[in-house]
């Protein structure tokens, strides 16, 4: 299967702090991916690298088999690369379908001439951001809230909408950074379905998350980081059982029976 996104010896320093530190990855065109690791491990830094939000100091980045390092982020979004953040960036007193309109800005030519004078062009744009937006709002379930101001949607469905907003890049590869963050049980069980029916429908999909979980119970490989470094890949069942990740979650003294009961309740 080919490689969607690989990442070469990639480290990213802030001064005298080396936040990423030499990792290596592969993403399967076709797989969810998660990444994972306690906090400060460098996994948004990894991500922000990846997306372009950051240059890296050294290693790089490549992208459907071309070396995007250093491209910034618009260029990489272009390329059909979609980006979600750890905190929710929707207009909230917009609707469901606005909010999804603007993700195809990107794709449109309107300038902002046209913009104020209404033109032609500007008015055919509107139209087919509408139509193609409607058309994502159906086929991941949402049509019901497009009219529907983002800010009156329960927290998991403004998590879904904002998902939705990036799908509107055609992206062939969609990053995820804690989807999960502030949902309860129920929306965390809803989003991993949503996100396992994306995938079903041809997305590559990338997502970064502290909740356990959720990790083991929808990605199809994990990579751990901790302290920047690399020290795990693979699938779930082999993350979950692998010494090095449960010492990096749990500490050295933790029995590996207190580390899978652990586990079972959220963990690694």
């Amino acid at each position: 299967m080919a490689t969607m996104l690989e990442a070469r010896g990639i480290s990213k320093c802030f001064g005298g702090l080396k936040a990423v530190d030499s990792v290596d990855m592969g993403i399967e065109d076709g797989s969810i991916f998660g990444i994972i690791g306690p906090n400060g491990a460098g996994k948004t830094t990894f991500f922000n690298v990846c997306s372009g939000v950051y240059k890296p100091t050294s290693g790089s980045i490549l992208f459907a088999g071309r070396d995007i390092t250093g491209l910034p982020p618009e260029s990489i979004a272009r390329l059909g690369m979609a980006r979600t953040f750890q905190n929710i960036k929707l207009f909230k007193y917009m609707t469901v379908l606005e909010n999804v309109k603007i993700g195809f800005h990107i794709r449109t030519s309107t300038g902002v001439a046209s913009a104020i004078l209404h033109s032609r062009r500007y008015r055919e744009d509107e139209d087919l951001a509408a139509e193609k937006g409607l058309d994502i709002l159906t086929q991941v379930g949402l049509a019901g809230y497009k009219d529907t101001l983002a800010s009156n949607l329960p927290y998991g469905l403004q998590r879904m909408v904002e998902i939705a907003r990036a799908l509107a890049l055609d992206p062939k590869i969609l990053l995820l950074d804690e989807p999960a963050a502030g949902m309860n049980p129920s929306e965390t069980r809803d989003l991993s379905a949503f996100i396992k029916k994306l995938n079903a429908r041809g997305y590559t999909i990338a997502v970064i998350e502290h909740d356990m979980k959720f990790v083991m119970g929808t990605c199809d490989r994990i990579l751990v980081l901790n302290f920047g470094k690399k020290i795990c890949e693979g699938s779930p069942e082999f993350v979950r059982n692998d010494a090095e990740v449960n010492e990096a979650y749990f500490g050295k003294g933790m029995r590996d029976g207190i580390a899978a009961g652990a586990g079972a309740a959220g963990g690694v």
